[in-house]
């Protein structure tokens, strides 16, 4: 059902919103797809949604992403759980 419209399943463009509404949504979704052509990947509302795939809990970051009336936008993103090269992956936006 969270999928429930194509465009959800395409992902949200965070541009397209005010950073309240994207964190309102994020809040209760508990998870969304935010695909802008800066950031293209899940964004979650708190750790829990963040498993690293043996029961482990992938760690969380702070991320932005631009909106509406904010160019950085706080969200969370799920760390790689599994991030072997020194931390070094996804950084810098």
């Amino acid at each position: 059902m969270a999928l429930g419209s194509p465009a959800f399943a395409a992902g949200i463009d965070s541009r397209a919103s005010t950073c309240a509404d994207l964190q309102r949504m994020i809040t209760t979704r508990g998870f969304i797809f935010i695909n802008n052509p800066n950031f293209g990947d899940f964004v979650v509302a708190n750790p829990s949604y963040c498993s690293g795939g043996g029961g482990g809990v992938a760690p969380l970051q702070r991320r932005s992403v631009p909106t509406v009336d904010n160019p950085e936008c706080p969200v969370n993103y799920c760390s790689p759980a599994f991030d072997s090269g020194g931390g070094m992956g996804g950084g810098g936006m």
